[in-house]
């Protein structure tokens, strides 16, 4: 039975992601539709900001509390409250920033105005994603699924319905529609706090839970922090994407009109159909971790090699199947979903190098499921330097948005690659 966990785990996250990203699918079909293009495009530029602020205001800890509280030394209940405060914390210190710097951010960052109180809002959906993460970390490290699948199920759909029914009443202003658009996360969000509690375990707790146990704080830093470290330069580095793209384009003669269409076709089009694929890898990732934290915790490597292959051989297998078809049938996916051929050459391009994307998650997850998050830093750091000062060359080049695809190209090659060579390199050296 605990052989098939893994396996078991892997299957329902497969099916719930299925699930979810056909209605994130839908999601961005309805807003795509029902917004325009140029809202799309400045949705895109938000983006960036709101992924790095949410690094930031994580802090790592989702994943910290999953590899410790999967290798059952710790106490839990200790863990979460703690995470629970460190990150409502810096959720406050983000929205008082916010509150001074959200004018900045827009008109001389992202040289858009329109884009302020969108910006701006963000600091009030910080806390929700915080406190709905953490409770989702409690569920994976103890492989129970199915409540981290109803949520996110419910959490799409409620963002369905709500952009549905109430999109329609702010389409008239951009700021407001935009500003709506991403309120719509706090109800999401609230949505699978509420699915968390209710089938979180009744926990008595006492003065002991309360104290602060420096042992605890000291594991959970040790990996909270790299994980942070490497997540944020992966936010500054798709945070500063779209400035640097702006900038030097602008500078060499592009229209603002084209640069807005162009990044917004590939944002709002074809990386939403390429990235489709991704909830098995997601759900390979998820599964993971627990399994591969607690027998390396027990010094069982073979048993951690075996799941990692077991992983990346199913992550080929899909990754395969599914690049193929999207190839052939690129054309008619972007007619079906979004009514349009643009972006058609730009999906050729990609979709044969994010059979390694498919791969490298599962390999990052191994990673920091064997304590060694502070690898996955070096990667996000090489990642950052080849993604901005590629990104800076190539665009001074007159190539357009084609310099994105070459160092998003890069970038996914180097990281599967190099990431493999680690796990493989730690693992012969445990299995002698």
């Amino acid at each position: 039975m605990k052989k098939n966990k893994f396996i078991k785990s892997s299957i329902i996250l497969i099916i719930g992601g299925f699930c979810t990203k056909i209605l994130g699918m839908l999601v961005k079909i309805v807003l795509t539709r029902q917004i325009g293009t140029k809202a799309i495009g400045l949705y895109s530029l938000i983006s960036p900001t709101f992924l790095l602020l949410i690094s930031i205001s994580g802090m790592g800890l989702t994943t910290a509390l999953n590899v410790l509280i999967s290798s059952h030394k710790y106490n839990v209940k200790n863990l979460m409250i703690y995470s629970l405060l460190i990150s409502l914390g810096l959720d406050l210190i983000i929205a008082v920033s916010l509150f001074f710097g959200a004018n900045f951010i827009a008109t001389t960052l992202l040289k858009n105005p329109i884009v302020y109180y969108p910006v701006l809002s963000i600091g009030f959906i910080l806390p929700f994603i915080s406190v709905s993460n953490i409770f989702r970390s409690y569920y994976f490290s103890h492989e129970r699924m199915y409540p981290h699948v109803i949520s996110n199920v419910l959490e799409d759909l409620i963002k369905l319905l709500l952009i549905i029914f109430f999109t329609k009443y702010f389409i008239g202003s951009l700021e407001s529609v935009l500003t709506f658009i991403l309120i719509t996360n706090i109800f999401s969000e609230l949505s699978s706090i509420l699915i968390f509690l209710y089938c979180f375990p009744n926990f008595k707790i006492t003065k002991q839970d309360l104290k602060p146990n420096h042992k605890n704080l000291k594991d959970l830093f040790s990996i909270a922090i790299p994980t942070t470290l490497s997540r944020l330069i992966g936010s500054i580095t798709y945070f500063l994407e779209p400035i640097i793209l702006t900038t030097i384009l602008l500078n060499i003669g592009y229209q603002n009109n084209y640069i807005v269409l162009e990044y917004g076709i590939l944002n709002g089009y074809v990386l939403p159909i390429i990235l489709l694929p991704s909830f098995f890898t997601n759900a390979i990732s998820s599964a993971l971790i627990p399994n591969i934290s607690k027998n390396y915790t027990q010094g069982n490597f073979k048993e951690v090699k075996r799941k990692i292959k077991q992983a990346l051989l199913i992550a080929l297998i899909l990754g395969l199947f599914f690049t193929t078809i999207f190839f052939f049938t690129g054309d008619i996916l972007l007619n079906i979903l979004y009514k349009t051929n643009e972006g058609s050459s730009y999906l050729k391009i990609l979709l044969p190098i994010f059979i390694f994307h498919y791969l490298e998650q599962p390999l990052l997850s191994a990673l920091q499921a064997m304590n060694k998050a502070k690898i996955n830093l070096k990667i996000s750091i090489i990642n950052m330097l080849i993604r901005t000062v590629g990104l800076a060359i190539l665009t001074t080049l007159h190539i357009g948005i084609y310099s994105l695809l070459i160092t998003l190209s890069l970038n996914i090659i180097f990281t599967c690659f190099y990431s493999f060579f680690k796990v493989n390199n730690i693992l012969l050296k445990k299995c002698q």
